[in-house]
């Protein structure tokens, strides 16, 4: 995304009136004068490295005057006759790095995402629920728990629980089916569950 002469001298502006306000020491007036002369170019860089997000290219140049600032001796060399190669491959190295730490980071999810997730049942709610039964269980007759424990604890037939009890398969289900309701009347709150 290529930066337009006016954002980059709206955004030069800004950033030069920022600097102005502030007291005027040697450094300062340094590091104002290298905004100046270099931001506009490191703010086109560092836009394009940010695929056009200017709120991060704007933190990224930011950043890369902080260290211009704590690193005045590079600023002074005399091995080179400018300093934008090396804002600029400051620059360009932050905007790496920050594109590296997004991506090392699991994805951000917006609010519509969460908001369609399935919500899954609180191992502790789950927890509570199985003492609730097994109490709500102890209240039933003997036949009526018996009966309960093989055909939906042990998963046996009507047929085979009739056997292993020695019953007739009608009194089977007529016992599962009084002891849900007795059980329905004790968990009110799990009803549905009991169906």
């Amino acid at each position: 995304m290529a930066l337009s002469r006016r954002d980059a001298l709206g955004w030069h502006t800004a950033m030069t009136a920022a600097i102005t306000m502030t007291s005027r020491t040697t450094a300062e007036h340094e590091l104002a004068e290298l905004q100046r002369e270099h931001g506009a170019p490191l703010f086109a860089l560092l836009l394009r490295l940010s695929d056009g997000d200017r709120q991060r290219a704007e933190d990224l140049v930011q950043e890369t005057f902080v260290r211009a600032w704590q690193h005045p001796e590079a600023l002074r060399a005399d091995d080179f006759d400018s300093v934008r190669p090396w804002l600029l491959t400051v620059g360009r190295r932050l905007a790496i790095d920050a594109r590296r730490a997004r991506q090392a980071r699991p994805a951000e999810v917006g609010d519509a995402v969460l908001e369609s997730a399935r919500v899954s049942a609180d191992h502790a709610e789950r927890s509570v629920a199985t003492l609730d039964v097994r109490e709500a269980v102890k209240t039933l007759t003997p036949e009526h728990r018996e009966v309960l424990v093989q055909v939906y604890f042990r998963g046996a037939s009507v047929a085979e629980a009739a056997a292993a009890l020695g019953i007739p398969p009608g009194t089977v289900k007529s016992r599962a089916y009084y002891a849900l309701r007795a059980l329905r009347r004790v968990l009110p709150g799990y009803a549905a569950d009991l169906r």
